[in-house]
């Protein structure tokens, strides 16, 4: 028979489904049966065995089958090459290598056995010492390989090894998330197991780095942060994480201190411990999320991803929108007067976990150390303490829910911790909004100070209040005067009186006259620091005025110090070189410039709209 004719005739052969196994091949057998390399009872014990047989295996594997052409000889290269099964079997590239996927394998590698590498992608691959997986390659079931090379692990991360990096920190937000998203999806489930979790290393780690940052004054035990670093970082957590996990933690007493306040009195801080902050601090990251899910949007202080700016940029849309009347309350003596019980039972409804509810009224009735004397404390939270604003919402959380089920059309809370503001539109809901808040705080054992208690009429820039900083009053828009003469009235904010009184004392104390022999740059880069501070959290409203006149305070003061310094050798034009712009080259913040707003007026977007 002639070779054109033997080729016709493979052509139309159809390609059998099954074989015959070669001579050193084994035979195929159901998938439901184990075989003998792979098996427990047929395989030796030891390793040395276990290679032994997976050599065995392996040598008998035959060789490709290219004699023949067409159909015929095409299936037959492609059973030859193909996985029967076996996990000492070679790959289908036949070089010798591992059956698992490499980046480095053939382009014709078979898309059922890994990855398929675009030649491109292989190509430089080789020359990266990280090998993953590269974008773009088909996987296994042939779609694209989108999330190749980035499984868990030292081999399929193109980030540095190094176990000290962000590696902790990640772990600890994975578990935020998931506490969270654990939390929204059942609105009434209680949580049975969180102690664990306060005692691991990465939650420990990251709640040190937290208080390190925070930064704080030494407890009663006189241990400050640079003692900790001097003892060892790791040493003291793994120290502290063991007397979690054995159950054998006490907190130690509160070390009190008193700040004061803008109104001439004294505010009571309550200092812990390094390690009771620390402590503190991982059961804050802990049990955040939980309540997080819970905490309403009119909440804004003490919150992740929410502040003060937001609370104020709020306001200002509610006044620009009709809002005229306002109460401005004020908690009297808020964090010292909490309820003890009752801060235990709005946290239960959350938290089942005895040893982590032991540990909050542990944190409660810890005690005062004031002049040596000891105090235990019957009511309160520490103002100053890690877990308090944590603790202080939860009991505020009350207010946020009664008022958003039964009292949201009176007008808008708007709170930030203690502090809260209600927008209303008319002078009656404003009444009845200050009814039902003295209300809703009995409740709670809290009543409205006296004194900080008011209601504020908007309309026309009658008047104004002060809340978070800031001074908010309607002032008449010069812009929709000047081009559609029409009377609009915005809510504007800028530094109170208060703020402002105290960033020039700051800025005093920073450049007395006895300085003036100091080198101007250190004087400079004190300063830098709090003026930066001060425009980054002033700079989103109507501040422009406001920074220039701290602007020429400094260079006042600034000024003050170099004539103080040349005295009576001072020349005659001299001082005229000591400008603004020549303490600027220095390196001075200036906070001309700075004012930053965070949206366009509502009228604006109108009209680009």
């Amino acid at each position: 028979m002639s070779d054109p004719e033997v080729r016709a005739r493979a052509g139309r052969q159809k390609p059998v489904n099954r074989r015959e196994p070669l001579s050193g091949e084994q035979a195929r057998r159901p998938q439901h049966e184990v075989k003998p390399a792979a098996s427990t009872d047929e395989q030796s014990g030891s390793r040395a065995a276990h290679f032994t047989a997976k050599a065995t295996s392996a040598s008998g594997a035959p060789k490709l089958v290219a004699d023949l052409g067409g159909v015929w000889g095409a299936a037959c290269v492609q059973g030859e090459v193909r996985n029967t099964g076996d996990p000492s079997w070679s790959p289908s590239s036949w070089q010798g290598g591992s059956y698992k996927p490499k980046a480095k394998s053939s382009a014709a590698k078979r898309e059922s056995e890994g990855i398929v590498i675009p030649e491109s992608e292989a190509r430089a691959a080789r020359t990266n010492a990280v090998q993953n997986n590269a974008a773009g390659g088909k996987g296994p079931c042939g779609g694209q390989a989108v999330g190749a090379g980035k499984r868990e692990g030292m081999a399929g991360k193109t980030g540095p090894n190094d176990p000290g990096g962000r590696r902790p920190r990640e772990k600890v937000q994975q578990l935020q998330r998931q506490l969270c998203a654990a939390a929204k999806r059942a609105r009434g489930r209680r949580f049975h197991a969180l102690y664990d979790h306060i005692g691991r290393s990465d939650v420990l780690a990251e709640a040190w780095r937290r208080v390190r940052r925070n930064r704080g004054a030494a407890g009663v035990d006189g241990q400050s942060l640079r003692d900790v670093e001097q003892y060892g970082v790791e040493r003291f957590l793994q120290e502290l994480g063991a007397v979690l996990r054995a159950g054998e933690y006490r907190p130690s007493v509160v070390r009190r201190r008193y700040i004061p306040k803008a109104d001439g009195k004294k505010r009571p801080l309550g200092i812990p411990t390094v390690r009771d902050r620390v402590v503190q601090m991982a059961a804050k990251l802990v049990l955040e999320p939980i309540f997080e899910a819970d905490f309403l949007p009119c909440s804004y202080g003490f919150r992740p991803k929410r502040s003060a700016t937001m609370a104020l940029e709020t306001l200002r849309k509610l006044g620009s929108k009709g809002a005229n009347h306002v109460l401005d309350a004020d908690i009297r003596d808020y964090f010292g007067s909490i309820d003890h019980d009752k801060l235990m039972k709005l946290v239960a409804r959350r938290i089942s976990d005895r040893r982590v509810l032991k540990l909050l009224r542990q944190w409660l009735e810890a005690g005062v150390m004031e002049d040596g004397v000891v105090a235990a404390t019957v009511a309160g939270t520490p103002q100053g303490g890690v877990i308090s604003p944590l603790l202080s919402n939860i009991y505020l959380h009350v207010l946020d829910v009664l008022w958003t089920r039964h009292s949201a059309p009176l007008g808008t809370l708007v709170r930030y911790a203690d502090d809260f503001v209600v927008m209303c539109r008319t002078k009656k809901d404003c009444e009845q909004a200050e009814a039902r808040i003295r209300g809703i705080l009995g409740r709670l054992g809290l009543e409205l100070h006296p004194e900080k208690t008011r209601k504020v009429v908007l309309a026309w820039g009658q008047e104004g209040f002060d809340f978070l900083g800031c001074q908010l009053r309607k002032r008449l828009s010069g812009l929709l005067w000047e081009t559609k003469r029409k009377r609009f009235y915005f809510l504007q904010r800028c530094p109170s009186q208060r703020s402002m009184q105290r960033i020039r004392q700051r800025v005093k104390e920073l450049t007395p006259r006895s300085r003036c022999h100091a080198d101007l740059r250190d004087v400079i880069s004190d300063l830098n620091p709090v003026l930066r501070g001060w425009s980054q959290y002033f700079r989103t409203g109507n501040a422009a005025r406001c920074f220039n006149q701290i602007d020429s305070y400094v260079w006042r003061r600034l000024h003050a110090l170099r004539l103080k310094r040349k005295g009576r050798n001072l020349r005659p034009g001299e001082a005229t070189k000591w400008t603004s712009e020549s303490f600027w080259t220095l390196g001075l913040h200036r906070l001309r410039g700075e004012v930053r707003y965070p949206e366009q007026a509502f009228w604006q977007q109108k009209e680009a709209a």
